[in-house]
């Protein structure tokens, strides 16, 4: 027990030992910070470029660091991102030999103490010019300052949404000097591209590189060369949130329009369920324009709404047609013979469209050819047998009056019966008017209902075939968008 607490007041007294050494060279660097720094800054101007030589060109080193994107504003076109701007130089009147401060080979100051490059965002979009973040620099012994300071840019981005929502925008960010000329102020990449490596990501984009380019430009204003350094920020748009809330849906309300056509005639929904989809389609259309700047490239989605717009809007009228047709009555004319061959004949069986009772296995020409001839010759039947009982009883009239003329005229007798044949004749004769009138009507009705009968299924062959058109039409269309995507 006693070696356990000997060695314990020994590594205590060795640690408060140490502490009192640390304080004690805190303090000497303390007091040698400010005495170089008073030093340093006592005829010190951070109004001048600090080079010894006036011919001399000045080198900044810049470093790009992305962290966060913020936003992308399509509609106005600007990507506010975050960024850590790294800017490193050398200045010649601050440098101081290390060993007369005892080892001292670096101090932190505020930035706006020293001379600072005038590098801005040339395609800044905002509004707020206010200055740079004060941070502190780092100031090496050999003269060399490093400037980190973080900023929220917005820049001006040319959108192209022709593929929207599958789309990939290159957004440059374009840092130079604004007052110095490439003869007094040159930039330098640090990077080939700008560093990703603390990039946090980000829910709508994908970073696919930020690749640096310098260039030297000579504007109009000015014959000195002016060197900037432009970072292409390539990015790839996450498309899955705009599949399942604007694409899919719109896929789905497309595929309703070909249903109109199945839809049966007599319910009286199908011009309104045509008007109700190109409705809703005008919403999702609505609300892709809002989002898309204002420029001539139609994006992708919402060609794919204007030609599904088009095709609902061809479908309905198609359908007010077909319904016209679906509705004609005794009046229209009977149906042309070619559309009694291509369309009742040809298309029915192939879209299989039969009537009532009718199946692929009892084929329409010959249930209509035996209902022709089991109606006609049972109809034609039955109204020679009337006739010809009638035409009998006609005869057996004509005899009897006959005999009673022959009768009444040997023998002078006139009496009832002659009276009531003559009665019983005539009835005859009215009776047959009457059951060739209501046959007549009886046969006119049957050739009307027929006539309607085959308009309707003429409109019902037609609903069929506009409805497998516009179904490959809306499948191949949803194909083509997804085609362009990949």
């Amino acid at each position: 027990m006693k070696r356990n607490s000997l060695s314990s007041f020994y590594v205590s007294l060795w640690l408060l030992f140490t502490a009192v050494i640390l304080q004690a060279v805190e303090s000497a660097k303390g007091k040698y910070a400010h005495m170089l720094f008073n030093e340093l800054f006592e005829d010190y101007s951070n109004a001048l470029r600090p080079v010894e030589d006036t011919d001399k060109v000045l080198n900044v080193t810049l470093q790009i660091t992305l962290s966060q994107i913020k936003d992308m504003d399509e509609r106005n076109q600007i990507l506010s991102a975050y960024l850590w701007i790294r800017q490193s130089w050398y200045d010649a009147y601050l440098k101081w030999d290390k060993d007369k401060y005892d080892g001292l080979d670096s101090i932190r100051i505020p930035s706006n103490l020293v001379w600072r490059p005038d590098i801005v965002l040339y395609n800044k979009a905002d509004d707020d010019f206010s200055e740079p973040v004060n941070t502190n620099v780092v100031l090496r012994y050999d003269g060399k300052i490093t400037w980190d300071a973080p900023a929220i840019t917005k820049s001006s981005c040319v959108v192209d949404v022709s593929y929207f929502p599958f789309d990939s925008q290159q957004c440059n960010l374009t840092f130079g000097s604004w007052t110095y000329n490439g003869n007094q102020v040159d930039i330098i990449n640090s990077l080939d591209s700008g560093d990703l490596s603390d990039f946090v990501e980000d829910v709508e984009w994908e970073i696919h590189g930020m690749p640096a380019v310098k260039n030297v430009i000579t504007y109009g204003c000015c014959s000195e060369p002016y060197p900037d350094v432009t970072f292409t920020l390539i990015l790839k748009r996450k498309s899955s949130f705009y599949i399942f809330n604007l694409l899919l849906p719109c896929i789905l309300i497309s595929f309703l329009a070909p249903l109109g056509f199945y839809l049966p005639a007599d319910s009286g929904e199908k011009v309104s369920l045509g008007v109700t989809v190109l409705l809703a389609l005008t919403v999702f259309q609505l609300m892709v324009a809002e989002i898309m700047p204002p420029s001539e490239n139609i994006p992708l989605i919402g060609k794919y709404y204007i030609a599904t717009m088009t095709m609902i809007t061809a479908s309905t009228a198609l359908t007010i047609i077909i319904m016209n047709l679906h509705h004609c009555g005794s009046e229209a004319k009977p149906v042309p013979q070619w559309a009694r061959v291509v369309i009742l004949d040809y298309m029915s069986k192939i879209f299989f469209v039969y009537d009532v009772g009718e199946n692929c296995t009892s084929p329409k020409r010959e249930k209509e050819e035996e209902c022709k001839l089991e109606g006609d010759d049972e109809c034609q039947r039955r109204h020679k047998e009337v006739r010809n009982h009638l035409s009998n009883r006609n005869d057996d009239c004509d005899l009897k009056e006959k005999l009673n003329g022959n009768l009444s005229k040997s023998y002078g007798v006139h009496g009832e019966n002659v009276r009531e044949t003559v009665n019983c004749c005539s009835c005859y004769k009215m009776l047959i008017k009457n059951i060739e009138y209501i046959a007549n009507c009886v046969r006119d009705h049957k050739a009307n209902r027929a006539k309607g009968i085959e308009w309707k299924k003429v409109a019902k062959v037609m609903d069929r075939f506009f409805m497998w058109i516009f179904f490959i039409m809306v499948f191949f269309m949803s194909v083509l968008v997804i085609g362009k995507a990949a």
